[in-house]
């Protein structure tokens, strides 16, 4: 592809006309294009400003130094085309410079007259010069030897394809083919993700069949409205504890494990785990009703619900240490793990108390007596 190099000439004018032209037209020789001063035309914007969009636009900066400082610019005190250097030197723009020869200086103060010698800001021309020379630079007499410069440095720019540069519209590649491929191969890959997945979580399936059913039955109880009556609450609490069926169990999984009856003599709390919430969790295969003697009967903790509280309470741990290396106010936590509506406290870290409950710390319910 053929791609041509914008390179920006930066100098004085007047002064050097003739050096300016033979730039410009060893670059338009060499195949590349010029952009300079004199392509600027009046607008809103102020000089400065749009000198530097033309030398952010241009791939290659060059700089040709002669006897003149140039025009100064009101706010810094130096000269435009002084400016213009250090400008793409701190944008690391590449550059080139060629400086007049200090004995070449002479022969056109005695050809030309004062004109094309600094008269006013000598001091700023050796300090610029000196700065301009400290990096690499070639000196010039006249035209040719600036034409020269561009013929032997432009081609390694040219070589460089880190460099943007124009390229005709009808050299352009039509990439809509490419997009296409692109576009297609992204979804290929996306629902390639989608079936590993889906392949991921049947052999885990395979692996332990309980594993889906146990992901269904922590959504349906944590779907399930529990109230808890205020006689079973702790601290002479006067009001109902509104929750889940997932975060009672969670919270009281002990209770459970240990079992709980049907016995008249028991507590408010343990007839209400008995009747008001054992039922509901043998339902979905947590617990078991069994004999104990006579009429006495027990609801007792399934292989598969020993599985869901053991779920219940690794979620819990990976919580608690998601929240312990956490620095933010409100915890991370792992997507799909247990965050319960109402009683996230209860379950994860003590941010809040649920309704009616007077400390602010995290509670449970009073443990199974020992009758």
């Amino acid at each position: 592809m053929d791609r041509r190099l914008q390179v920006f000439v930066s100098s004085t004018y007047t002064d050097l006309l003739a050096e300016r032209q033979a730039a410009v037209s060893a670059i338009l020789k060499a195949g590349h294009i010029p952009a300079g001063m004199e392509l600027f035309t009046a607008g809103d914007q102020s000089q400065l400003d749009v000198i530097y969009r033309w030398i952010d636009e241009s791939d290659v900066y060059m700089l040709i130094l002669g006897g003149r400082y140039g025009s100064i610019e009101p706010k810094s005190g130096l000269s435009y085309t002084e400016l213009e250097y250090d400008y793409a030197v701190s944008k690391n723009k590449p550059l080139f410079a060629v400086a007049l020869k200090d004995g070449a200086i002479e022969q056109r103060v005695k050809a030309n007259g004062l004109a094309v010698a600094e008269m006013d800001n000598p001091a700023l021309l050796k300090s610029f010069r000196a700065k301009v020379l400290s990096n690499l630079a070639a000196f010039f007499e006249d035209e040719r030897d600036v034409k020269l410069a561009v013929f032997e440095t432009l081609p390694n720019y040219a070589a460089n394809r880190d460099l943007v540069g124009w390229v005709r519209g009808d050299q352009i590649v039509d990439s809509t083919a490419f997009r296409e491929q692109s576009e297609r191969l992204i979804r290929e890959n996306e629902d390639l993700r989608a079936e590993l997945a889906a392949a991921k979580q049947i052999a885990a399936k395979a692996r332990d069949p309980d594993r889906g059913r146990m992901e269904d039955v922590i959504e349906t109880l944590r779907s399930i409205p529990l109230s808890v009556p205020a006689d079973v609450l702790p601290d002479g609490t006067t009001k109902a504890w509104e929750t889940d069926q997932l975060t009672f169990l969670a919270i009281n999984a002990d209770r459970f494990v240990a079992g709980v009856t049907n016995r008249t003599d028991e507590t408010e709390l343990k007839k209400f785990l008995y009747w008001d919430v054992a039922n509901i969790l043998a339902v979905y295969g947590i617990m078991k009703n069994v004999k104990v003697q006579g009429s006495i009967r027990s609801y007792e903790v399934t292989p598969f619900g020993l599985k869901v509280m053991a779920e219940l309470n690794a979620r819990y741990h990976r919580n608690l240490k998601l929240m312990e290396a956490s620095s933010k106010q409100n915890p991370a936590t792992e997507a799909g793990t247990l965050l319960p509506k109402e009683a996230e406290a209860d379950l994860l870290l003590p941010k809040k108390t649920a309704p009616g409950r007077k400390s602010a710390t995290r509670k449970r319910l009073p443990p199974p007596s020992s009758s």
